[in-house]
């Protein structure tokens, strides 16, 4: 039957209907969509290459988000035009100047935010890293991070870039099992008006999630496979959530914890997440592969606690870096100082499956009852 509809109605009808198809196939199959990790670029080493060359390799390696921990002037500088989405670090050690002056944050927000925007895509400011509640500097992080947002405004750019801190697990007082979830009652003090902080910005809590440390600190209750996203079933019940790897465990326990301090509608980005190559227990090339191939897949299917929600996620880290300590923090990076990679990774796709570099090095025994603590 000749029809009356324009050509162009055909092309774009049955374009749509084939898109539509595909969807509900993907759906179908359990297929998730292409999700973007981040990879942090620590610089602690003295034969990286020149921060051009590393955005060219964030580049081509499909690596669309980058944390770094100062305003390096090179790599801001190399970012430009990159398209890549950066969360810049305000230093431990900047933190008392910028949370007692207000002049002091609005000038590192010009100098290194304003002058590089819109050209680099700033997406978050980390404001200090892993500050314990007990620290010296605990009592500068939320001035400072007013301050930096304060300033943010001032720019019009409170749109474009959003103002937090990364916390590590330590701050977690339980986290076994996820639901029972709650911070240490001496963090409290410091965590909660950050929390209030964040939820009145509307920006996410920021936090670096190892299940590495929590396994080789107690490899007795915590299994490799559980670690590694390869324990072949349930590990952990927890009313009717079940649990296969501790990573959803550690991030669920941490969402309980921010519901009972009045953050239950904070988002949490994984600021840091990584696996060491060598210098401890557990650390070895295959199980780094095993870790970072299977998180990159893990991650868009979100937690039993926040299902099918997405995790934004950056891996720690992307090149070894031969100046830090103690010996095994040197072995975190995906590739070699010479840009070859370590692992056979793909940051472009992320599908369903456990990927397993050497399955026949693994226990397949689960424990009774294991705790997902620090």
């Amino acid at each position: 039957m000749a029809s009356n509809f324009p050509a162009a109605y055909h092309s774009s009808s049955m374009a749509s209907a084939v898109l539509l198809l595909l969807g509900l196939l993907m759906a179908s199959l359990g297929i998730k969509g292409v999700q973007s990790i981040g990879v942090c670029y620590g610089m602690l080493g003295n034969n990286l290459p020149p921060a051009r060359e590393v955005v060219a390799l964030y580049k081509s390696r499909k690596i669309n988000r980058m944390r770094i921990y100062d305003p390096n002037q090179a790599t801001l500088q190399a970012l430009r035009g990159s398209n890549i989405e950066l969360m810049l670090g305000v230093p431990n050690s900047d933190l008392q100047a910028l949370a007692n002056n207000p002049s002091n944050a609005k000038s590192w927000v010009q100098r290194n935010v304003k002058n590089y925007s819109p050209g680099v895509r700033f997406r978050y400011i980390a404001v200090g890293n892993e500050v314990g509640a007990t620290s010296q500097l605990a009592k500068f992080v939320l001035p400072a991070m007013r301050n930096v947002q304060n300033a943010v405004n001032s720019f019009g750019l409170q749109n474009q870039v959003k103002v937090s801190t990364a916390i590590d697990m330590i701050v977690m007082g339980n986290s076994y099992p996820p639901s029972q979830g709650a911070f240490r009652a001496d963090a409290r003090g410091h965590l909660d008006p950050i929390i209030r902080f964040l939820v009145n910005n509307k920006s996410p809590l920021l936090a670096n999630i190892y299940t590495y440390f929590s396994y080789a600190g107690n490899p007795k209750d915590i299994t490799l496979p559980y670690a590694l996203f390869t324990s072949p079933g349930v590990v952990v019940r927890d009313g009717a959530r079940s649990y296969q790897n501790l990573f959803d465990a550690m991030l669920d326990a941490l969402y309980s914890a921010l519901e009972r301090a009045g953050g239950g509608a904070l988002n949490v980005v994984v600021s840091e997440s990584g696996w060491p190559s060598a210098g401890a227990v557990g650390a070895t090339v295959g199980n780094a592969g095993t870790y970072y191939k299977n998180f990159i897949k893990h991650v868009p299917g979100g937690t039993p606690k926040r299902p099918k929600k997405a995790i934004e996620s950056y891996l720690f880290a992307m090149f070894d870096e031969n100046q830090k300590q103690p010996e095994l923090e040197k072995h975190f990076g995906l590739f070699s100082p010479n840009k070859q990679p370590k692992y056979p990774l793909s940051f472009g796709e992320s599908r369903e499956g456990i990927w397993d570099v050497s399955s026949s090095n693994y226990s397949h025994g689960v424990a009774g009852s294991l705790r997902s603590d620090i």
